[in-house]
């Protein structure tokens, strides 16, 4: 089954400032590490930008810009959104249908917003989901931590069948690429 790795929302803004994101070095090492293992089996690697307007967050701007220690190939593909859809008003869906992509394997941030609805849309597209479990983030809530968050997505996004295809929660440790 061809794959696709899906890094999303790991940009300057939401990453580098204090508070930062639950064990966000640990999701950043493992995100490195999962995108330098899809390359050397020629997995495509795509990093998705969400921006808004007249915000800190805007197309171009320093906290637009992927975060620092993220490495980044020449080989990579990169896609913006204006939503927490990566699909929504985006080329992502032409792009994993001209590459052949049959499941997506996602990470970064946030794991209620962005995490939560791509893995839904990908689901309800057709494309087998797998949700790196540890390597997925957010802030903490008023209603509960970062990994409250993360563990409460990771179990309901691989409860889910009604899409007819696998959504599976794994760990970083586990994931199997090739």
């Amino acid at each position: 089954m061809k794959s696709a790795v899906l890094v999303i929302d790991v940009q300057s803004i939401l990453f580098d400032p204090e508070p930062r994101p639950f064990e966000s070095q640990l999701v950043l090492e493992k995100i490195n590490a999962v995108t330098e293992s899809a390359r050397s089996y020629s997995i495509p690697v795509i990093f998705i930008q969400h921006e808004q307007p007249n915000t800190g967050i805007e197309y171009g701007s320093d906290g637009w810009k992927l975060q620092a220690s993220l490495v980044i190939e020449s080989s990579d593909l990169f896609v913006r959104k204006t939503t927490p859809d990566s699909f929504l008003h985006t080329n992502l869906e032409k792009v994993l249908k001209e590459l052949e992509v049959e499941r997506v394997l996602l990470c970064g941030y946030a794991s209620e917003f962005c995490i939560d609805t791509t893995a839904r849309r990908a689901a309800g597209l057709g494309y087998h989901v797998t949700l790196i479990a540890d390597a997925h983030t957010t802030h903490d809530k008023m209603h509960a931590t970062g990994a409250e968050i993360r563990k409460h997505h990771n179990s309901t996004l691989s409860n889910i069948s009604s899409f007819g295809v696998k959504i599976e929660a794994i760990p970083f440790d586990s994931v199997w690429l090739s």
